[in-house]
């Protein structure tokens, strides 16, 4: 079986439960046989590469490492899983300041390192600025840098199907956007349930409001529910979606969920969030979305609540003024 590509894919956070099951789902997908492992942790990513090699894959090329410019060196792909995990009692944004931090040494390090890299997908919550962070340390255009956006739409499905008792692929186009985090803007006006449209089920006796709004917060809490029922954050779900999205931008299979991405347009600017997205070999690209005027006052909240995070990490220091953007990285505009 053929790989999708032969570029180097590097896995950054290799030893933790993320980052080892992305390096897993990679191998299974195929998508490249030359594959580095990264993480500063030098024994638990050998006891990761140990557990891969005893997968036996097929012609692939696994290497792990625990220096930074071995991994980053002639890197073409990179999925970064490299920040703090959540924890109980956390919400995204409590991992605000430390992640800031490694954010901004993950794109120096990049700059330094690969400079020619073709995309990076930055999943290390809050992702949505820690991206921001990497995008403009990394030198990278806009279109070069995604971030994990998805869980909140694939929750939303699995809600869906769970109330409506039918199978998850009758129900499509689930989309949140704006945040990945408690203040995203859960979209209904996109979403069809077995081909209906879900605004028309809403407030009827299939779907009365107050069980869709006690379903949107279910969705909003995704994160804690896993968190509770587990004792630990997600790893399975992100790092399959991820590993999806750095195939979409390798030419693979076109990526069907929202995608965290560089927006500045005159309406949201100087921000990176959740839009509606195409990902492919020339790297994300957003449109506009629409919605009801509810839903569009919820993704203006979720902004706003995402530049309220952007600047207590301009004012910690990590990020320099939106002023001088262009000289940290002249591909911003």
């Amino acid at each position: 079986m053929e790989f999708l590509t032969n570029d180097k894919l590097v896995i950054v956070g290799a030893a933790g439960m993320i980052g080892s099951n992305m390096a897993q789902t990679a191998m299974m997908m195929r998508l490249t046989p030359n594959i580095c492992i990264y993480d500063p942790y030098g024994p638990a990513l050998e006891g990761v590469a140990e557990e891969l090699y005893a997968c036996a894959f097929e012609g692939v090329n696994l290497t792990y490492t625990s220096d930074i410019k071995e991994a980053l060196t002639g890197a073409a792909y990179i999925v970064s899983s490299g920040g703090a995990a959540r924890k109980a009692g956390m919400t995204r944004e409590d991992l605000l300041k430390g992640n800031a931090q490694i954010a901004e040494q993950f794109g120096k390090d990049v700059r330094t390192y690969c400079p020619d890299v073709k995309h990076v997908v930055v999943i290390f919550n809050p992702a949505d600025i820690t991206g921001l962070i990497t995008l403009l340390y990394s030198g990278l255009k806009p279109e070069q840098v995604s971030t994990l956006a998805a869980l909140d739409s694939t929750r939303l499905q699995r809600e869906l199907s769970k109330y409506f008792n039918v199978p998850a692929d009758e129900i499509v186009n689930c989309r949140t956007y704006g945040g990945h985090g408690e203040q995203m803007a859960v979209f209904a006006s996109t979403t069809r349930v077995k081909g209906r449209s879900l605004l028309d089920i809403i407030g009827t006796e299939e779907l009365p409001l107050e069980d869709w709004e006690a379903m949107k917060q279910r969705v909003i809490q995704g994160g804690k529910h896993i968190i509770d029922l587990r004792g630990r954050s997600s790893f399975q779900s992100p790092a399959y979606l991820s590993i999806e999205m750095i195939a979409a931008a390798m030419g693979g299979k076109p990526f069907r969920w929202p995608v965290g991405t560089y927006v500045n347009n005159g309406h949201f600017n100087h921000i990176m969030m959740a839009m509606e997205t195409v990902v492919d070999a020339k790297g994300v690209h957003y449109c506009e979305t629409e919605g009801t005027p509810e839903e569009r006052q919820a993704l203006e909240q979720s902004y706003h609540h995402l530049c309220t995070l952007r600047d207590e990490v301009i004012g910690m220091g990590v990020l320099p003024p939106i002023s001088q953007w262009h000289e940290l990285n002249p591909n911003i505009v």
